[in-house]
């Protein structure tokens, strides 16, 4: 009887144990939930065995409308007739089939109904906040900017735009266009080389005719001076338009939608056959081509 009685003590003993081992494996498996949180998804990406939904693209490179806001390049000044607008070639909104513009490679047909130019000849950094404005009521889902030039081409190098203020009026419009249009893309190009336009418009003749009649002054003025004091004036304002272009590129790096062209503009060597044949400055209808093309690469690029 003393046997019986010391199986069955250890018959219970080992029930007991084996019970404690569930108990142990049970708690220990309610910890290893609670380690990854009590609602973190399952091995299907949620909670209920759902696929987890995808999150939009930061970027669409298809969007179904564009404003464009700027100077006289998104006008086509020069382009067609002198010192003449002629947004039907501009890069951004042009319905001319020479140009294939960023509107036309992105909307096809609907870009006449679905693209508007709200640049202005002449306009400078602190014209742009108008202009947004007078954009945003169209709710574009892509707004384009080419604006800086004049900030650099006025009369003087000590006229120019400071870059303080060029930046804080850079920033005051984006700040604009993202309180009134929060979905929007903004592509932005840097501005061109105004010294390598001056090197390549010289040479004519009637070119430098024109710019007596003010274009851009600070570098184009006394075009065929060589002189010290010119070559200094002349990088002056070649050193502020890099310094511009750094300050376009900082201030849109800060917005998740909004994409620059990474200098390609500013670097694109242009060439007589890329500006007008009037004032050997703006870009011609083919400059106005290859201004496109650097928009559309931008634009449909996976990632900038």
């Amino acid at each position: 009887m003393g046997q019986g009685t010391d199986r069955g003590t250890r018959g219970r003993r080992r029930r007991s144990r084996a019970v404690f081992a569930v108990l142990t494996a049970a708690v220990l498996g309610v910890a290893g939930c609670d380690a990854v949180g009590g609602d973190s998804p399952g091995a299907s990406g949620t909670a209920s065995g759902r696929p987890s939904p995808k999150p939009a693209p930061a970027w669409d490179t298809s969007p179904g409308s564009i404003a464009a806001v700027g100077d006289s390049i998104t006008r086509g000044f020069d382009a067609c007739a002198v010192l003449s607008d002629c947004p039907e070639v501009s890069w951004a909104t042009g319905s001319s089939a020479e140009v294939d513009s960023l509107a036309v490679r992105l909307l096809g047909a609907r870009a006449a109904g679905r693209s508007w130019n709200y640049a202005v000849t002449g306009a400078r950094m602190a014209d742009l906040t108008g202009q947004v404005r007078r954009a945003a009521a169209r709710k574009p889902e892509l707004v384009t900017v080419m604006a800086g030039a004049n900030d650099a081409c006025r009369t003087t190098t000590d006229a120019m735009t400071p870059v303080a203020d060029f930046r804080a009026q850079f920033e005051d419009a984006m700040r604009t266009l993202r309180r009134e249009l929060p979905r929007a893309q903004v592509f932005v190009a840097s501005i061109p080389d105004l010294k390598r336009l001056w090197s390549e418009g010289r040479a004519d003749p009637l070119g430098k005719q024109v710019w007596k009649l003010g274009i851009c002054p600070s570098m184009l003025a006394d075009a065929d001076a060589v002189d010290p004091a010119a070559t200094l004036r002349r990088n002056t304002v070649r050193d502020r338009v890099e310094d511009y272009n750094e300050v376009l590129r900082e201030v849109c790096a800060k917005d998740r939608k909004c994409r620059t062209d990474g200098g390609a503009v500013h670097a694109f060597r242009f060439g007589t056959g890329q500006l007008s044949r009037w004032d050997w400055f703006h870009p011609s209808v083919d400059g106005q081509a290859r201004l496109a093309e650097i928009a559309y690469r931008v634009v449909t690029a996976e990632k900038p």
